[in-house]
């Protein structure tokens, strides 16, 4: 009879088989991405939406399905396709910020992207703990993370950055 440890070992080494598929597939597919949005609601009229997406046509859907089964978190929304493409696209979207804070990002800490990702990721984090510290509350916190944002992103720059708005 096989004894407890060695059945644990086996659901260890299946775990260690499913984080090596997902670092891998997050650093081909996923994104990490933090923008800022104009809200009237807001104390400076600008929001920050951080979210973590995986993207994947219809076909592959199912492995959307297992990203949002092994982090517990998150949600697949379909995204219908109204061009000349035949298969709508589906993202696996994390925009909790708790869920970021106490799921996503720790499990990027302890398992590295092996990307140029991985810039983007530390980057996104070092946001996220600065909304957990509300540095967003403040008008200089906001521009802090336009800056952060742009380097996320190098092919746009911060309508943000860019408003009459902004005060450098």
């Amino acid at each position: 009879m096989p004894s407890k440890n060695a059945h644990s070992a086996d659901n260890q080494q299946e775990r260690l088989k499913n984080v090596g598929w997902i670092v891998g597939y997050v650093d081909g597919e996923g994104c990490f991405s933090v923008s800022l949005f104009r809200n009237k609601t807001t104390k400076f009229g600008w929001q920050v939406f951080p979210e973590f997406v995986v993207t994947q046509g219809e076909k592959s859907k199912e492995s959307l399905m297992i990203l949002e089964k092994f982090f517990q978190c998150g949600k697949t929304y379909v995204n219908k396709r109204y061009d000349n493409h035949k298969e709508n696209i589906y993202r696996y979207c994390v925009r909790s910020k708790k869920e970021l804070t106490e799921i996503i990002i720790p499990f990027f800490q302890e398992h590295h992207l092996k990307t140029a990702k991985k810039e983007d990721f530390k980057i996104f984090a070092k946001i996220i703990e600065m909304l957990n510290k509300n540095v967003h509350s403040k008008k200089s916190g906001i521009e802090r993370i336009a800056k952060l944002i742009e380097k996320m992103n190098h092919k746009k720059s911060s309508k943000f950055l860019e408003s009459s708005e902004t005060t450098r």
